[in-house]
């Protein structure tokens, strides 16, 4: 393990930085101080962090310090880090990039920021989102735009855009987004890190729901980890997961299926119908096959379990227009058995995907058609295109990626894999069956480990 004069904390994950704490070879207010010199540094035109906390975060970290037992058993012991500016911190805004918003008093830190705060966590502050979280484009009229570090006219994703940028300029080691539409992971895949759709409802949403609302999770809806280090994804997920207090049940995820390459079953997916990738990110994905197949792994490209992908997309559209537009002026709402009947499709839908899951451990599959795409002023989604090969697709159809994981509540991890011939980071989801996060995750690590991320 490095030392205090040899880590680098500007690399480090998130993990090495909580040990060294641990350690003494460093105070959790040095590492708090690099990393808001890091932001004061990079951040100028890219964006990211655009609510600021260092005063708050500097005490808590001289707190940690104060308070630091040998052999600390607090996981993110001294992490600095930042989250989706969605979601709710005491004192701080939570706008989802909306004016009207701005002045809201937020009172109570979201039950994920207590978890990580007492987790040792130091929060610096929060990361750029678009309007209502709508868009893989990040940009709003309160916050401005936030662009991707690799091409400063192209989108870093969205809708944890701003989340996926500092991590990619190493502003911080660990972040904290959120996933109905791909907003985890096809930011993470456009910046080249990790991320985490975990599945549906083992991290509580309180504290994350429209600005002024506190209600039931929204449908399909997570919140998930994003990291610059697989192994960080894990840790984090551990911290935020599990039932408000006073539930009568705990979380028991089950281990990773397996703990070598050699002896993972994978189905791999380079293309759907109507919904094609780009000759790079299919490049990827056979890249990536092929080099699982020389470690040893069992690795097919046969469909013929993979449910009706078209049938789910157009479910799953209307379920999470529902859930978006509720409360919406002018929206057309569904009768309680119309949301019934999406429901039971929903079910069936996991119930064939968990037949799948018993012949293959994971599902590798593009987050998106193409890397990072030139920002689009058109506001109207109907309107805009996405260029694929240089043919025009609507740009819409990729919710058909996201939709993959989403709608059955599947987890998937974010894994960058890959450059593009423009030298753009690609990124590919690893989907698990329900509640197998860790054999995601645990995939994503070994990945990692082998060399075969980038």
């Amino acid at each position: 393990m490095a030392t205090k004069e040899r880590l680098d904390l500007g690399s480090a994950s998130a993990c090495e930085t909580a040990a060294a704490v641990r350690r003494g070879d460093v105070s959790a207010l040095e590492v708090c101080e690099a990393a808001i010199a890091r932001i004061e540094r990079t951040d100028g035109s890219i964006n990211a962090v655009v609510v600021r906390d260092f005063d708050r975060a500097r005490a808590a970290a001289k707190h940690i310090d104060k308070t630091r037992q040998p052999n600390d058993a607090r996981p993110l012991l001294g992490v600095a880090m930042t989250v989706k500016e969605s979601i709710d911190i005491a004192g701080l805004p939570t706008t989802w990039g909306m004016e009207v918003f701005r002045d809201l008093p937020v009172t109570e830190d979201a039950l994920l920021v207590k978890r990580l705060k007492a987790a040792g966590a130091v929060i610096l502050g929060k990361t750029n989102a678009p309007v209502a979280l709508a868009d893989w484009q990040t940009e709003n009229p309160v916050y401005g735009r936030t662009v991707n570090p690799y091409d400063e006219t192209r989108s870093p994703g969205g809708s944890s855009g701003g989340a996926a940028a500092a991590l990619a300029t190493g502003m911080v080691p660990l972040e904290v987004g959120s996933d109905i539409g791909g907003s985890i992971r096809v930011p993470a895949h456009m910046c080249g890190v990790f991320g985490h759709k975990p599945t549906y409802g083992i991290i509580p949403l309180k504290g994350h729901g429209f600005p002024g609302t506190d209600g039931v999770d929204v449908p399909l809806g997570v919140v998930g980890p994003m990291a610059r280090h697989a192994e960080d994804l894990g840790v984090a997920l551990d911290v935020m997961a599990g039932p408000e207090a006073g539930a009568a049940y705990r979380l028991d995820m089950p281990a990773a299926r397996h703990a070598a390459l050699a002896k993972y079953r994978v189905l791999v997916l380079d293309g759907l119908p109507d919904v094609p990738a780009d000759s790079d990110t299919r490049a990827a994905v056979s890249n990536l096959a092929d080099a699982m197949a020389e470690a040893g792994a069992t690795v097919s490209n046969d469909t013929s379990l993979l449910p009706d992908v078209t049938a789910i997309h157009q479910i799953y559209v209307k379920m999470l227009n529902t859930a978006l537009s509720r409360g919406t002026p002018g929206a057309r709402p569904i009768d309680a058995h119309e949301w019934m009947e999406l429901m039971d499709e929903q079910m069936r839908v996991t119930r064939a995907w968990r037949e799948l899951f018993e012949t293959y451990d994971v599902v590798i599959a593009p987050i998106f058609s193409t890397p990072a795409f030139p920002y689009k002023t058109e506001p109207d989604w109907g309107n805009r295109t996405l260029s694929v090969d240089g043919r025009m697709q609507p740009y819409g159809a990729q919710l058909t990626w996201a939709g993959l994981a989403t709608f059955p509540g599947l987890p998937a991890t974010a894994v960058p894999v890959a450059k593009s011939g423009e030298g753009l980071p690609i990124g590919l989801q690893l989907i698990g069956g329900p509640y197998e996060d860790r054999t995601t995750l645990g995939l994503a690590s070994l990945l990692e480990e082998a060399g075969l991320t980038v």
